[in-house]
């Protein structure tokens, strides 16, 4: 796997490595020695999986309070997304800074997102399906979220984001700290 850092600090965008032959290929997408190697959590606690109708579906932007908050390892099985992560630790040299990726099925790469980020993903076409391996498992009452066009960090979606989103997701408060 190649670790290549996002420039927010702690996230990284994973690529695997495939070994290919006439059949096709296999490759690795976790492995705890590695992980380690970058000082990143080995212990996943759940697995989710998202499937995503339509494309602009807009899902996010989610976080978890402390001692809550989670660490994800996130990919795109099927279909393709923009992936959007913000930091939200106050004490971080990149708080409220925010990155996007593309994670497809044909490019196979996975985001790792640290604690105390918000995460959240636009679908680019329909039928696409997100997989999320959990290092904290979800709690209802620490889940929190920001609201996906918030000023307070100036994010460029993709062209039809939020033609598919949640009242819940829509009617998040502004960001304040």
């Amino acid at each position: 796997m190649i670790f290549t850092p996002v420039g927010l600090e702690g996230a990284y965008l994973i690529q695997p490595e495939p070994h290919a032959d006439e059949r096709g290929f296999f490759a690795r997408v976790f492995c705890v020695e590695e992980f380690a190697a970058y000082d990143l959590p080995t212990d996943i606690k759940q697995a989710n999986i998202s499937y995503n109708r339509y494309a602009g579906t807009l899902r996010g932007m989610h976080y978890q309070l402390a001692p809550h908050a989670e660490a994800k390892l996130v990919s795109c099985p099927r279909g393709a997304i923009y992936d959007v992560i913000i930091d939200l630790r106050p004490n971080s040299a990149t708080f409220k800074q925010w990155i996007g990726v593309d994670l497809t099925a044909d490019n196979r790469h996975l985001l790792f997102i640290p604690e105390g980020f918000a995460h959240g993903f636009q679908t680019l076409v329909d039928d696409s399906e997100v997989s999320y391996q959990m290092f904290t498992p979800y709690h209802a009452t620490s889940a929190r979220g920001v609201r996906w066009d918030d000023a307070a960090f100036g994010i460029v979606w993709r062209e039809g984001a939020g033609r598919h989103i949640s009242d819940r997701d829509r009617l998040f408060p502004d960001f304040e700290g």
